[in-house]
């Protein structure tokens, strides 16, 4: 029970699929509900509806940000942030500059960063740097540069890149950002064995589509 207990908490319930209907984010909120996850993670259309939902409910209301290619620009990632938050988001995930990343360009990922920090108005900030395109060094830098621009939590992955999270880099960024900082495991996490995985690796919190699936696996 304390196992359980423990993996539905640390759960952001996700649907992000572009074909998602408001049926589907209203099932969705409701299983969040009765499964105590951490938060519902949907698309910036969807705040508005998964906010009303979970009213009351002690569920959280996160959303993406510059997702999935992290290729908008720091102004465009800024006032997406401000919107989702107006909408009633508590939480954002955004994804980095990767090409900026990828080409050593540290000035533009920590400014780019910066710019939802700031406009975040003090709301939970989760930095996905999607390590599937990252080197092992490339993935230290990043996870440095969001703990520097004030990041709450670095996240693995959007779930929409060629690969999802792996323990080693959960291991890698945990170390990274030391015990302050959080660390988010997303991709592929579908079963309550990779899950536990993820954790025992250093996550505290895991983005997934099975959340159910794995909420009745621990029960």
């Amino acid at each position: 029970m304390e196992n359980k207990v423990k993996l539905t908490s640390l759960i952001d319930h996700t649907l992000l699929k572009a074909a998602a209907t408001p049926e589907q984010i209203v099932k969705l909120c409701a299983e969040a509900r009765e499964y105590h996850f951490a938060s519902v993670c949907v698309n910036p259309v969807n705040v508005a509806l998964a906010a009303k939902e979970l009213k009351g409910s002690g569920v959280k209301v996160c959303t993406v940000i510059g997702f999935p290619l992290g290729a908008n620009t720091p102004l465009v990632k800024a006032f997406e942030a401000t919107d989702a938050i107006a909408n009633g988001a508590d939480e954002v995930d955004m994804v980095i500059n990767i090409g900026a990343m990828k080409a050593g360009d540290t000035d533009t990922v920590f400014n780019d960063i910066k710019a939802v920090r700031e406009a975040s108005n003090g709301k939970l900030l989760k930095v996905i740097i999607e390590t599937c395109y990252l080197t092992d060094e490339e993935k230290v830098k990043a996870c440095e540069l969001s703990k520097k621009a004030g990041a709450d939590f670095v996240k693995t992955s959007t779930g929409f890149g060629t690969g999802g999270a792996t323990a080693a880099d959960v291991a890698l960024m945990r170390k990274t950002v030391g015990a302050e900082t959080g660390v988010k495991a997303s991709g592929g996490i579908r079963d309550a064995v990779t899950a536990a995985e993820m954790v025992k690796a250093g996550a505290n919190r895991l983005g997934c589509s099975a959340g159910v699936a794995i909420a009745q696996t621990e029960k």
